[in-house]
């Protein structure tokens, strides 16, 4: 995941105010005893390893061998490896993908992935610490679009599969029956907020910088900005990115991916993790199937090759082709939202009436 594409390094700002990070100093223990801390915050991923993998360089020679040697840091800390000590823990960890007489495979390991100067246990531990701190800035967002009835929805696709144009749309038909309210997320601009807004619904615009998807703690300042209605529809449009999306849980009750007809049915394979961690498919972009070679069935056997539950409905921004069955999605779930708060707000109620009573009977 995003231990390998440098969003580490993004800056993420709101409607182009940089977002307050709550950073803090944390503090790491080298082999030899000393210690140093540097701060980090919680808004975004932050990779950070010490030991033998990170302080190693690795050759191949022309006979097939491989050494590694160590180095110094300079700046604020200075920590030296031995080449003989870096080189023999590492050869013990080295990582190789899985090779094939026309192919390397380099997400076999047990991260899933590979990233230069770091072992399969390292990146492990990284994504767990990445994803436990998610997880619980998502599940903060999850209580407060249960107890708002907020009906949340995570958009996510490759870019130019027609998000906006759909968000549009869809905002312009429901119009009438529910208040919506949209999170956009771009590395850069605000033209796809300002597209929103001109529907006269409100939007507030992520811009993550070098990052390549939202995560849960961007959507909660999103909210203390944005403050969606009660009982009202959240649309979060993610970055256009098939593959690290899939693993940040923003709170939502479900993510929504959406495939354009004109990037191959064989995306489903290609990406298999964002398909398998969505509940519906939009197959968009139906309009243009008349001049494509698109085919529409092997995409749909794919999508669920890749995950069986997935529910499938083909549209069009531009003729409204699917749209009848779009929204009576979207009503269900906002049902289900509203229902769920009212009975919480009921409960809460009789809890109520309950103490009330119980302070009533010891003061007789």
């Amino acid at each position: 995941m995003c231990t390998t594409c440098g969003c580490a390094s993004g800056e993420v700002r709101l409607e182009g105010a940089a977002l307050d990070a709550e950073g803090h100093a944390h503090p790491h223990t080298h082999a030899d005893g000393t210690a140093h801390s540097h701060a980090h915050t919680h808004h975004g991923e932050h990779a950070h390893t010490h030991g033998e993998a990170a302080h190693a360089h690795w050759h191949q020679h022309a006979d097939g061998t491989w050494h590694a040697h160590g180095h110094d840091h300079v700046g604020d800390h200075q920590h030296a490896h031995g080449e003989a000590a870096a080189g023999a823990a590492v050869a013990a960890k080295a990582y190789r993908p899985a090779a094939g007489q026309d192919h390397l495979h380099y997400g076999q390991g047990a991260a899933g992935a590979h990233a230069p100067g770091l072992t399969q246990a390292q990146m492990v531990r990284i994504e767990q610490d990445i994803l436990g701190k998610n997880k619980g800035y998502a599940e903060q967002n999850r209580r407060w679009f249960a107890d708002h009835g907020v009906f949340a929805l995570n958009l996510v696709s490759s870019p130019g599969s027609g998000k906006t144009t759909l968000l549009v749309r869809t905002i312009e038909a429901l119009a009438a029956q529910a208040e919506v309210a949209v999170v956009e997320g771009d590395q850069q601009t605000s033209q796809d907020a300002e597209r929103i807004r001109a529907t006269g619904a409100r939007a507030l615009q992520i811009n993550t910088g070098k990052g390549c998807h939202l995560d849960a703690h961007m959507v909660g300042h999103a909210l203390e900005r944005l403050r969606p209605a009660d009982d009202s529809l959240l649309m979060i449009e993610n970055v256009g990115n098939l593959v690290c999306p899939a693993a940040f849980d923003l709170g939502e009750a479900h993510k929504v991916v959406i495939l354009s007809v004109t990037e191959g049915e064989d995306k489903p394979l290609k990406y298999p993790d964002m398909f398998a961690a969505a509940d519906l498919m939009l197959l968009n972009k139906c309009d243009l199937l008349p001049y494509l070679s698109f085919d529409v069935a092997r995409a749909v056997e794919h999508a669920r090759r890749i995950n069986p539950r997935l529910t499938v409905i083909r549209t069009s921004a531009t003729t409204g082709e699917g749209f009848g069955e779009w929204l009576e999605w979207l009503q269900a779930g906002l049902a289900r939202a509203r229902a769920g708060r009212a009975e919480t707000v009921e409960a809460l109620r009789a809890r109520v009436a309950a103490l009330e009573a119980q302070l009533a009977s010891r003061r007789e």
